[in-house]
C-alpha cells in the first residue's frame, strides 16, 4: 500500500516526509515523486521485543511518496502532480498555516480552506473529465444499453463531482465500488488534512480559517491533524531524558510524527498481527478483516497453501498476564479457522503442513 504526500509548495510537505521516513529515501525516477518507507511505530513491539529478547525486532513498515507540489497555472506541472497522485492509495493533504519570511506562500497569503479547495479543485476536475469522457464513449458505442447499469452510476458521479463533493462521499454498494475501482478515481482515495501549524499552537492545533477547515472535512468526511513540523524537527534531533523534557515543556506525550504515522495507517484500513519468539517480533501489515489462512499467506506462500489453525492469542491478555504459559492457564490461548478474521493486536502463530 502507498502513501502520497500532496499539496503546494513550501508548504512543510517535504520535511514531514522526511521526519517521516526517518530520512530513508530511495531515490526518485526520472519524473517521478521521492519514494521511502515508514515504520509505524507501536508500543506493542516494544513490549514484545522486552519479553521475548529477540535477535531481531521488526515493526509494521508503509511505503511513502512526497509528490512534487502542485503548481498553480502550470498545465505541465498539473499533468505529472495528477499522474503521481493516481500510484497512491491514499493521501495527505499537507496545508501551510505557517508564516516565514524567507519563504512567501506561492499565493501571496496564509489561507489554509483557500489552498484546500485550490487542491481538491484539481482533483475534482481530473475526475469529471474522466466520467464525462467515459459516459461520452458509451453513449456514442454500439451497444449503449448494455452498459446502461454503469451509464447510470456515472452520471451520478458527474453530478456529486458537479457540486465541488469527491465520489468517496457517495454511499456505494459492493458491486459499484468493483465496477469503479478501474477508473482510479482520484477522489475515491482516502484522504487526510494535516495543517502545519505554527509551533506555539502545536498543543492547541489553533490556525486562522480553523473553523472553516474542519466544517469542510466534517462534510466530506476528511480526518484533520495538526503538526508544526519546524518544532518535529528540533524534537527529532533529541533523544532520552532531553527530548521527554523538552515534551513535557510543550504539554505533548509524543511526537507528532509518531501520531500521524499512525493515522495514516489507519486511513489505508490497515492493522497489524504479530509473530513471537526469540528469533524475531514481527509485525506484519494487512488489511482489516482479512481471513486468517490469506493473513498466513503475507509469511509464506507455503503457510497459506497448506494452512491448517491459527493459533491465536490477544495482545492484552499477553500484556496482563505477562506471559503465554499465564495465558494458557488462563484459558485465553485460541485455535481459529482459515476464514476467522485476524484482529488488530493478535498475536499468531499459523500451523501448517505442505
Amino acid at each position: 500500500m502507498q502513501l502520497g504526500l500532496i499539496g503546494l509548495p513550501l508548504v512543510g510537505k517535504t520535511a514531514l516526509f522526511e521526519l517521516l521516513t526517518e530520512n530513508r529515501n530511495q531515490g526518485t525516477g526520472q519524473g517521478r515523486a521521492n519514494l521511502a518507507t515508514v515504520r509505524i511505530p507501536d508500543w506493542r513491539i516494544d513490549f514484545l521485543s522486552e519479553l521475548y529478547q529477540p535477535q531481531k525486532t521488526a515493526y509494521a513498515q508503509l511505503e511513502v511518496i512526497d509528490i512534487p507540489g502542485l503548481v498553480p497555472g502550470s498545465e505541465k506541472g498539473s499533468s505529472s502532480f495528477l499522474n503521481a497522485v493516481r500510484e497512491a492509495d491514499a493521501l495527505i493533504h499537507v496545508v501551510r498555516a505557517f508564516e516565514v519570511e524567507e519563504f512567501p506562500h506561492v499565493e501571496g497569503s496564509i489561507d489554509a480552506l483557500r489552498d484546500i479547495e485550490l487542491i481538491n479543485y484539481e482533483l475534482l476536475l481530473a475526475d469529471l473529465d474522466l466520467v464525462e469522457r467515459r459516459i461520452e464513449r458509451i453513449k456514442t458505442g454500439k451497444k449503449p444499453k448494455q452498459h446502461q447499469e454503469e451509464l447510470d452510476l456515472l452520471e451520478r458521479l458527474a453530478g456529486v463531482l458537479g457540486d465541488e463533493m469527491p465520489i468517496a462521499s457517495l454511499e456505494l454498494n459492493d458491486e459499484e465500488d468493483i465496477m469503479l475501482r478501474s477508473f482510479q478515481f482520484l477522489t475515491m482515495k482516502p484522504m487526510m488534512l494535516v495543517v502545519n501549524v505554527e509551533e506555539e499552537h502545536v498543543r492547541d492545533g489553533r490556525f486562522s480559517g480553523r473553523e472553516e477547515v474542519l466544517e469542510f472535512a466534517e462534510e466530506r468526511d476528511i480526518p484533520v491533524l495538526t503538526i508544526s513540523a519546524r518544532l518535529e524537527g528540533e524534537i527529532a534531533e533529541l533523544e532520552g531524558e532531553e527530548k521527554q523534557l523538552f515534551m513535557q515543556e510543550l504539554g505533548i506525550e509524543e511526537p507528532g510524527i509518531i501520531r500521524l504515522a499512525r493515522a495514516a495507517y489507519r486511513l489505508l484500513g490497515l492493522i497489524s498481527f504479530f509473530t513471537v519468539g526469540d528469533d524475531e517480533v514481527k509485525a506484519w501489515t494487512i488489511s482489516e478483516g482479512l481471513p486468517a489462512r490469506q493473513a498466513a499467506g503475507k509469511i509464506h506462500s507455503d503457510i497459506e497453501r497448506g494452512f491448517i489453525r491459527a493459533e491465536v492469542v490477544n495482545f492484552n491478555d499477553l500484556y496482563t498476564y505477562g506471559s503465554m504459559a499465564r495465558v494458557r492457564e488462563e484459558g485465553l490461548f485460541r485455535l481459529e479457522g482459515k476464514d476467522y478474521p485476524v484482529q488488530d493486536g493478535e498475536i499468531v502463530h499459523f500451523r501448517f503442513n505442505v
